[in-house]
Order: structure tokens, then C-alpha cells, then sequence
């Protein structure tokens, strides 16, 4: 599928939309250049999942956990771009939180 989104608040209502109907265990991978909506896209996905407090870039500290406000999964957030090897994956341990949907900007 290919979808084309031309401002911030419809990328945000699209994460919105596709966080209702994500699960425990789901992964996404975005990829883009700066500016590309990432982590606008992100922000809809926190507000379809139902997380609590606010949805920002990781950038500086490579993954951000936002807990759930219900049953819900908690939504992972990581910024991939800063890791330089594949253990540096490996350290975040997304095995301990089998109920999480995880998004990670490449």
C-alpha cells in the first residue's frame, strides 16, 4: 500500500487511525529524511495505543517507553539512526516487554 499524506495533523490522525488497530508484539520500521513525519506519524500512533503523557523524538536518549492508560500496549519508540551495530539493538531488551508495539525511525 502506498499512502500519500501532505500535512502534519492528517499524519497524525493516519498514526491515530493505524494505532487502533495494532497488537502486542507489532513492529513498525519508518523510514525517512529529517522533516519526513516520523515522529509526527509516532504521536498518532501514542494517541490511537491510548498512552499516557506526550509522544517526542527519542533522539537524544535512542528509545522512550510510553506506558499505557488502559489494557492497552505500552508503544516503543526508538531512534534507530544513532546505533551503530546490531548489539546496540540487542541492549534495548524489547523481549521484556512482550506487550508493546514497538516503532523504530531508521
Amino acid at each position: 500500500m502506498k499512502y500519500v499524506i501532505v500535512d502534519a495533523n492528517k499524519m497524525r490522525a493516519f498514526g491515530a487511525y493505524l494505532g487502533k488497530q495494532l497488537r502486542a508484539g507489532d513492529y513498525i520500521v519508518l523510514n525517512g529524511q529529517l522533516g519526513a513525519g516520523k515522529t509526527t506519524f509516532t504521536q498518532g500512533l501514542g494517541q490511537g495505543l491510548n498512552v499516557s503523557g506526550s509522544v517526542t523524538s527519542p533522539t537524544f536518549v535512542v528509545s522512550r517507553i510510553h506506558k499505557p492508560r488502559s489494557n492497552d500496549p505500552e508503544l516503543i519508540h526508538i531512534d534507530a539512526y544513532r546505533l551503530e551495530s546490531a548489539e546496540q539493538l540487542m541492549d534495548l531488551d524489547l523481549e521484556d516487554h512482550p506487550n508493546s508495539v514497538v516503532v523504530m525511525e531508521w
